[in-house]
């Protein structure tokens, strides 16, 4: 019997330091995107570190998001970050709309007129006429097959780009793996296109 308590002892101990271990990581997973090394560039109360580019739409800040849903003329606009940035683990967190067309550009050449010629777009993009660089890929560089769907709820992109390589996680899945030198350094950008899009978290943490 004594032996039978001590394996039942040991064998709680196990359990408890493994629901321990699971909370610890839990806790740093949660508190990742605000803890050492990391930066906010977005918190819902001001748009103090971007710049405004491109069309006019009506960006405001609605309930700790970004919103826009009416742009004014053909153009796209976009909400452009005042620092560049080089090799980063991007966090972004996004509602669009099923008609959105929006993207999350990186590594921009010129912070004054933002394309996806110009730079890396993590695309937002349900509805996209050719669906093989919609939602998940990387335009004109990494198709994504079954593209995923993003309108109507609330979805993280965590993106990382390190030297060559880039690699996009839509909601925890990897969507997009590129190695391409093209763009090495530049700002962010947040884009809006059509349809509703609203931003409500956007960190970085440089590499």
């Amino acid at each position: 019997m004594q032996g039978l308590h001590a394996r039942f002892a040991k064998a709680l101990v196990i359990v408890a330091t493994v629901a321990v271990v699971g909370t610890i990581q839990l806790s740093r997973d949660a508190i990742g995107q605000s803890g050492e090394g990391w930066t906010v560039l977005f918190d819902g109360k001001s748009l103090d570190g971007w710049n405004k580019v491109g069309g006019e739409t009506n960006w405001r800040l609605e309930d700790g998001a970004v919103v826009a849903d009416k742009l004014g003329g053909k153009d796209a606009s976009f909400l452009v970050s005042k620092n560049a940035y080089k090799d980063f683990l991007l966090h972004v967190e996004f509602w669009a709309s099923d008609d959105s067309n929006s993207g999350i550009y990186m590594r921009c050449q010129d912070p004054n007129k933002l394309t996806d010629r110009s730079c890396y777009e993590a695309n937002i993009f349900d509805q996209r006429k050719d669906p093989t660089y919609g939602t998940g890929g990387i335009v004109h560089f990494v198709e994504v097959n079954p593209m995923p769907k993003a309108g109507g709820k609330w979805s993280t992109y965590e993106i990382t780009a390190k030297g060559r390589d880039l690699t996009v996680v839509l909601n925890g899945q990897k969507t997009a793996v590129l190695n391409n030198g093209l763009f090495a350094e530049g700002p962010i950008g947040l884009q809006h296109g059509a349809g509703t899009i609203k931003f409500r978290k956007v960190s970085i943490k440089p590499l």
